[in-house]
């Protein structure tokens, strides 16, 4: 269908303002399960599924019925993109990037290390030739997919001991999800690959040396200033981690014209609240942090160097062996060039000389 189709006919706020459509009311009933690869504790991530099914429920009067189901309740968190697939379940809310070990090409429906921003990353996907590419490559796995939230540059994680330089990065076990270990790896850290809901214990057992999440509002919650002091930015190989919504290909398709726009819309709706949410409760978090004792570090230059080079290493590597990323990532990296270069007389401009003001 056109991703842009009900937003250039009519908008969320007008569907909504305008009641449920009288095709709607003709509609039958369908129920379908939502299965989410994170846990209910974390409101911001969680939450962007209960959003969606809030919205789909509301637009269709109460005919279509999403019910959410957090990681580990009906599937393992990583067990999700199998069970869509396979059909056991109509969707999950999940980060592509967990995948990848399926086909590197995953990482890039989500972030890969010094990829594209949150805004430039919604700019691809509805404005470029993102949408189009990841769907394409989806329909392997009988899978479409829409976006579903991002939660904006993140930070670079906690650590039991100050990094100083590279070499402290030698031997360190660090809980880094999906294509951010790939790159971790090549410059002698160990990654490791755990669900939002084990890091703590893995952290405070010493099972992992450092771990990263998404940022202040959610590593609060999960209480990872308790067990590791250092808090390190910035998260280079999440500027922009888009999460989507999978849906099985059938089921999707066995939807009526009006209830595939309803699940656009919806999942339209969870991805602006997930990203506001984050940006409205982060700063607030962070001085909570600070306040109780963490150290706020900013990453050396030497780590960040040897990261970004690694990591132009290794997507050359997969552009001669993997055929999907080869096509997917021609145009990403494009894209990637043309943002930055608009983004550096816009966005980081302005941002630097606001950042070095005293409000």
């Amino acid at each position: 269908m056109d991703r842009r189709s009900l937003i250039k006919q009519a908008g969320l706020a007008g569907v909504l303002a305008a009641g449920v459509a009288p095709a709607v009311h003709a509609q039958a009933t369908v129920r379908w399960r939502l299965a989410s690869s994170f846990p209910k504790s974390l409101d911001t991530i969680f939450g962007a599924a209960d959003v969606f099914a809030r919205h789909v429920k509301a637009m269709s009067g109460g005919k279509f019925e999403v019910s959410v189901h957090a990681a580990g309740e009906i599937m393992p968190a990583f067990g999700v993109v199998d069970g869509v697939q396979q059909g056991s379940i109509e969707l999950c809310h999940t980060a592509p990037y967990y995948f990848f070990g399926k086909d590197e090409t995953f990482a890039l429906g989500c972030a890969i290390p010094f990829g594209l921003n949150s805004r430039q990353m919604t700019a691809w996907m509805y404005e470029g030739n993102g949408l189009k590419l990841m769907r394409e490559f989806y329909a392997k796995f009988n899978i479409i997919n829409f976006p579903g939230g991002n939660t904006g540059s993140q930070m670079g994680g906690w650590y039991r001991k100050e990094i100083k330089s590279l070499a402290d990065i030698k031997g360190m076990k660090m809980r880094i999800g999906g294509f951010g270990g790939k790159v971790l790896e090549r410059i002698g850290g160990v990654p490791q690959n755990i669900p939002g809901g084990d890091i703590y214990p893995a952290l405070e057992k010493g099972t992992i040396d450092s771990a990263e999440w998404v940022g202040p509002y959610d590593d609060l919650k999960l209480g990872f200033n308790k067990v590791a002091p250092f808090y390190y930015y910035p998260g280079w190989w999440e500027g922009g981690p888009e999460l989507d919504f999978f849906i099985n290909n059938k089921a999707f398709e066995a939807l009526s014209p009006e209830y595939k726009a309803i699940v656009e819309a919806a999942a339209a709706a969870a991805h602006v609240d997930m990203q506001a949410k984050y940006d409205a409760r982060n700063p607030a978090a962070l001085k909570q942090l600070v306040g109780a004792g963490t150290k706020l570090r900013a990453f050396p230059k030497d780590v960040m160097n040897a990261a970004f080079k690694a990591s132009m290493e290794f997507y050359e590597e997969l552009n001669s062996k993997n055929e999907s990323w080869k096509k997917v990532y021609a145009d990403y990296s494009k894209f990637r060039a043309e943002q930055n270069l608009w983004f550096r007389f816009t966005e980081a401009s302005f941002d630097s000389f606001m950042q070095s003001q005293k409000l």
